[in-house]
């Protein structure tokens, strides 16, 4: 699943991976020459499909994972309506199908994919036939040829899963006021098409850029009264605004499938892990701090190791603050320390709470919330 529908010519790898290449570009360093519905383009159309649609649908599973940890049963329903904003060939569709294919849960899934780009929405269609859609009852696909601001000012739905994947960040993109403007349609689109008890899922781009400015929106999000329900694990204005060069992101483990590793040879890119900033956000109080408790804290860096110590930033109650041991302090009570990783779930006791840091000591008590483990085989643990 993911793989484009195709097989590439003999002749196709590297004009596949020229298009590929230049996709990648404007997705970064050359946002400002964005083309609007860029993928209109045949060439950036082929090029998203082989290259960029695996990994995106992949980290669909991360905010669905989390929202299935909240003892509410927040996707328990026997019938789940979707809305995927700015579906392109369905990428979102496909992550969330295959995710509930996995839990074996035998839910109803009624997708809604909107898209301007008509061809964005016949490769959706063909895609989810692929994957089974049209043979399995339980899973169905109606196609809205429109722009997101159109759907945002009807009434419809109302829908317990909304998606924006990797698109917001394109909204308004030359628009000097664009943060209040995402904000505005993102809080218009709860209000009319969310379930009261249904979730808004955003994903971005895991930039600097992009990630700080779905900050601010998840700010201004939470201003409105909105409630974030992960990653953060307490409300408030976001702690990784306050310094300029601060953003917050996953970077989770990822096999790739044969074809992008052979463009990742071909480009000099590299898609090795999925890298992604995400914000759940709700009309009602549920969150994950429901789950793990208000004395948790999430993992917002990689492991910081220099001579001497280990340290990793800490999200949670005090804000934003770096977390230290040193080598010495090192006992079997905060052994997991060392086995942390950007995006787990931590509780500590025993620490001393200094006033920019946390220190924890050879009697601190740190517990790896069992629930949030993932696969950790790809690294070898600190010590």
């Amino acid at each position: 699943m993911g793989r484009p529908r195709k097989s590439a010519s003999p002749s196709a790898p590297a004009s596949l991976a020229e298009d590929v290449a230049r996709l990648s570009r404007l997705l970064t360093r050359e946002r400002d020459d964005l083309p609007h519905a860029y993928l209109r383009d045949p060439g950036l159309r082929r090029a998203y499909l082989a290259y960029f649609l695996p990994p995106n649908l992949a980290k669909m599973q991360a905010p669905l994972r989390e929202l299935c940890l909240h003892s509410a049963g927040l996707l328990a329903k026997e019938r789940l309506q979707v809305l995927d904003l700015g579906a392109g060939p369905g990428t979102a569709v496909l992550g969330i199908r295959e995710f509930f294919r996995q839990r074996g849960s035998g839910q109803h899934l009624e997708f809604t994919a909107v898209d301007q780009v008509g061809e964005n929405l016949k490769e959706a269609e063909a895609l989810f036939r692929e994957a089974g859609g049209g043979a399995d009852n339980r899973a169905t696909l109606t196609t809205v040829r429109s722009g997101i601001e159109a759907i945002a000012e009807r009434s419809g739905g109302p829908f317990d899963i909304i998606v924006l994947s990797n698109v917001l960040n394109e909204m308004f993109l030359r628009d000097g006021d664009r943060i209040k403007r995402r904000t505005e349609l993102i809080r218009n689109i709860m209000a009319r098409l969310l379930a009261r008890d249904g979730s808004c899922i955003i994903i971005e781009p895991a930039l600097q850029e992009t990630s700080r400015e779905l900050l601010m929106v998840r700010d201004g999000m939470v201003e409105g009264g909105a409630q974030v329900y992960a990653p953060c694990l307490v409300q408030g204005r976001c702690p990784a605004l306050v310094n300029p060069r601060d953003w917050c992101h996953e970077d989770r483990h990822w096999d790739p499938p044969a074809v992008v590793r052979e463009l990742d040879e071909a480009t000099g890119l590299r898609k090795d892990s999925l890298k992604f900033s995400y914000v759940i956000v709700r009309n009602d109080t549920r969150s994950l701090a429901d789950v793990c408790g208000p004395d948790c804290y999430r993992v917002v860096s990689e492991p910081l190791a220099t001579k001497g110590k280990l340290e990793f930033y800490f999200c949670g109650k005090e804000g934003r603050r770096l977390a230290t041991r040193l080598d010495k302090d090192a006992s079997p009570a905060n052994g997991p320390f060392g086995r942390l990783q950007r995006g787990d779930v931590v509780r500590i006791e025993g620490m001393a709470i200094e006033e920019r840091r946390f220190r924890i000591t050879r009697e601190s008590f740190v517990t790896q919330l069992d629930p949030f483990f993932r696969d950790r085989t790809q690294r070898s643990p600190s010590p």
